[in-house]
Formats: structure tokens, C-alpha cells, sequence
């Protein structure tokens, strides 16, 4: 048996301690102390065998930077794993939907999405530090505070890592029972379609009236058509409101639509698409905001070499690792974007994210740990 992945396994049930001390600090976006306290939990822990920096942020919970101490005495540049602190889950979850082993699984709140891939690289660390297996790079691990709502305050900071670094390996969940790790993600972009009609009594002065919301109505059945399935752009007007009374021909009104696309190319069309819109009434105006806020993780020849790269280890540790495309994003959008080799999906292997039947497979525990360390190893 591969001695990394020998080493995984007798740590198992480490490993599934730390898990569920994880998994019950609970760290939802919105509670900078909740999230605070995780991230500190993780820097207590590590610093024994790492060095720890956080990026403080005001309102948002802080960033945590990890850089391990590996084995090798000469490193140039970095290999940087991705993570995030924070799930969607509220303070108080974990009394309804408390950590649990059940049916060869873990769950809770959060074990999938993602404390156990924040695992899985910390024993990947200790795999390489206790069997004295040198690396050529610097090991970082960078766990992002707001994931989950955006990035906005973490997105340059990953950028910035994501430079100094030769691979970034994400450690979000993998996909389905076989674990496939994500080679192309969708980007991401939201926009707000604002209409400003004109006011009057629905009654007395019906026609000195333009009303927002029918202007509305049919900006978004022309919003709707930018959906192109065949090249997987999906447009969905997902919010709408406006109006103040029944009685009120309606002064404002205003639709929130997600776009997603798999090309960088398709997310600049659609944005054209949005730009051009004109008033069909016009007594109205309109006004356009937002945009992509996460580019797409495209399928490039750079994280392809860095996938089959991954699948040989895995072959190696008995593991037929495939691979998938999604229409969600991760922060590993932002640096494939950079062109930096990127390899999404190597967390847990498990389903049910944001969900109450959110689970990990235990059995999968260590040839993760062990395909990261190799990876690692090898790069």
C-alpha cells in the first residue's frame, strides 16, 4: 500500500475528531464573532506546525492564512489550497441538525461544505510532516471568511496569493458517490433592472399614468430570452417588486436576475444584452446594475494538465478520479481566471450541501487526504 495512503488511514479516526470539533463551531456568514472564533479554533491548532497570519476585516469575519512547515530545506514558490471559514447555516442549526456518525457517514452542519476538505489539507500537511516526504514548494492554506456571500472582501486577497503560486488546489466537495473533482465551473453574475415609471390614481387618472411594473413585466420577458441553453448561458429573473397600492399606477419597480455562463466570452455578450435594453414605454426609464461577479472556471489546457496529473496519483492510490463541470461557483473561479493552474472539487466526498442531509463518506477520509498529499508532493 502507497505509505502516504497507510499513513491516512491509521489517522482516521483523528481525523473525524477534528471534523466534529469543526463542524460544532458553527460559522455562518452573517456573525462575524461566530466565524471569528472558527477561524481562531484553526489558528490555535495550527500554529504548533505552521505560521498564521489573518487578514482583518471590519464588519466580515477575518481571513486566515496558513503557511505549514514541510519538510525540504530549499522551496521556490507555493502551492496554495482554498478553503472557505464560513457555511450557510444559522447560529443555533447545530441543535436541530447536531454532528452525527451514522450509516458509515458524518453529518451536520457544514461537514461537507466544507470543514471536512479544511481537514483533509491539514492532514495532508501532517502526512507529508511526519513521514518526512520534502516538498519543492511552500504549502498555503488561505480560508476565505464570506465564500458563501460573494467574496467580496477575500476576492483580492486570492488573487493576490494565487499570483505567487504555481497550482491552487480547492478543496470545496467533490461531486457524487465517485468523488469527481471540478474541472470547469460557472461564472456568476447578478444584476438589478430598475424602472422608474410615473405615478398616478389607478381610478381618477388612469392615463396620466406609466406604469413601472408593466414596463418591468416586459423587460423581463426580453431578459428571459437571453437564456441560451445549448451554450449553457441561463438568465433567471429570480426577484421582482415594485408597486406601492393596488390603486396606485405603479412609479417604481425592480427585478434581481443570476446569470450564468461557461464562457468568459458568453458572461461579456449578456452583459451587451443588458446594456442595450431601452424603455418599450417611453414615459419610463431604465437602469442597469451589477454584473459578473465571479468569472467562469473554464475547462483550459492548465487545469486539464493539472487534473490528469491528479488522476494518475489517484490511479496510483486505487482511485478512479473523474471529473465534472458545474454550475456553481467556488473562489477557484477567480484564480483559474488568472490562468493559474486550478483544480476544484478535491474535498469530501459526501452530498447534501446546504441541506439537512448534508454527509460525508467516513471510508473516503483518507484516499483524500493522501491524493492531496501527493499532489502536493508532486508539484
Amino acid at each position: 500500500m502507497d505509505p502516504l495512503l497507510s499513513y491516512a488511514q491509521s489517522r482516521r479516526d483523528a481525523q473525524i475528531d477534528l471534523i466534529r470539533r469543526l463542524v460544532e463551531i458553527e460559522s455562518p456568514s452573517d456573525d462575524k464573532a461566530a466565524v471569528d472564533r472558527f477561524g481562531q479554533f484553526l489558528a490555535d491548532t495550527l500554529a504548533p506546525v505552521a505560521s498564521i497570519r489573518f487578514h482583518r476585516v471590519r464588519e466580515k469575519g477575518n481571513h486566515l492564512r496558513v503557511e505549514f512547515h514541510l519538510p525540504g530545506k530549499k522551496k521556490s514558490g507555493q502551492v496554495l489550497i482554498l478553503g472557505h471559514l464560513d457555511t450557510v447555516y444559522p447560529l443555533g442549526t447545530l441543535q436541530r441538525m447536531p454532528f452525527r456518525i451514522a450509516d458509515g457517514r458524518l453529518w451536520g452542519p457544514g461537514v461537507f461544505d466544507m470543514k471536512t476538505g479544511i481537514a483533509h489539507a491539514i492532514f495532508a500537511a501532517e502526512t507529508l510532516r511526519e513521514l518526512d516526504r520534502p516538498v519543492a514548494r511552500k504549502l498555503v492554506m488561505q480560508l476565505n471568511s464570506d465564500e458563501e456571500i460573494g467574496s467580496d472582501s477575500s476576492r483580492a486577497i486570492t488573487e493576490a496569493e494565487a499570483k505567487k503560486s504555481v497550482a491552487v488546489l480547492v478543496l470545496e466537495p467533490s461531486l457524487g458517490p465517485e468523488g469527481k473533482v471540478k474541472t470547469a465551473r460557472k461564472g456568476v453574475g447578478d444584476y438589478t433592472v430598475r424602472v422608474k415609471g410615473r405615478a398616478a390614481h389607478s381610478g381618477l387618472d388612469f392615463e396620466a399614468g406609466a406604469s413601472a411594473v408593466l414596463e418591468l413585466a416586459r423587460q423581463v420577458l426580453l431578459i428571459a430570452e437571453f437564456t441560451n441553453l445549448e451554450r449553457g448561458i441561463t438568465v433567471n429573473p429570480g426577484v421582482i417588486g415594485g408597486g406601492t397600492r393596488v390603486n396606485v399606477v405603479a412609479e417604481e419597480a425592480w427585478a434581481k436576475v443570476d446569470l450564468r455562463v461557461w464562457r468568459l466570452s458568453d458572461a461579456r455578450r449578456v452583459d451587451s444584452k443588458f446594456r442595450t435594453l431601452r424603455p418599450i414605454d417611453r414615459r419610463t426609464s431604465l437602469t442597469i446594475e451589477g454584473g459578473l461577479n465571479r468569472p467562469p472556471l473554464e475547462r483550459s489546457p492548465a487545469v486539464l494538465r493539472l487534473y490528469r496529473q491528479a488522476r494518475q496519483i489517484a490511479a496510483e492510490l486505487g482511485v478512479d478520479l473523474g471529473e465534472s463541470q458545474v454550475g456553481g461557483g467556488s473562489d477557484g473561479n477567480f484564480t483559474a481566471a488568472l490562468g493559474i493552474p486550478t483544480l476544484d472539487g478535491l474535498g469530501a466526498v459526501g452530498d447534501g450541501a446546504h441541506t439537512p442531509q448534508e454527509h460525508v463518506v467516513i471510508d473516503r477520509l483518507p484516499d483524500r487526504v493522501a491524493l492531496v498529499a501527493r499532489l502536493v508532493e508532486s508539484l
